[in-house]
């Protein structure tokens, strides 16, 4: 895995970051992104977030197209979709959102440790903008 991902870093790509104002000790990274040749109009975009202690995104949303698959790959994420529970997930767990929810917690977990998610999009390939934040 870590292969890979490292890989994949190599390859790296920055993402319009419309949070880094917001963001407090957060680096977001389009990792890889490829058109799905048998899903004409769709790509899977892979977006590496990296947190470091205390570190957070604002509340958002995604592109009204998007499918979203994350995954903890150090430490641990609170996240909150919609108005479910805040959870935290630990290194290996998931969490899907799905298009028009809104993701009101992405926070490091811990105060001293780092943490990273990577967040597999599957989204219409004119999508530019693949975060929005939340209107307060």
């Amino acid at each position: 895995m870590k292969r890979i991902l490292c890989a994949l870093l190599v390859a790296t790509l920055p993402l319009g970051n419309a949070l880094a104002a917001e963001s407090k000790n957060a680096k977001v990274t389009l990792v890889y992104q490829h058109e799905l040749p048998n899903v004409p109009g769709k790509s899977i975009k892979g977006v590496l977030v990296e947190y470091g202690p205390g570190g957070y995104s604002p509340g958002h949303m995604h592109a009204k197209s998007a499918f979203i698959y994350a995954t903890v790959l150090e430490g641990a994420i609170k996240s909150q979709v919609n108005d479910g529970p805040v959870i935290v997930y630990q290194v290996g767990q998931n969490f899907a959102e799905m298009p028009g929810d809104r993701h009101a917690v992405s926070a490091n977990a811990s105060e001293t440790q780092p943490a990273k998610l990577l967040a597999v999009f599957v989204v219409d390939t004119n999508e530019a903008t693949l975060t929005t934040p939340l209107a307060n």
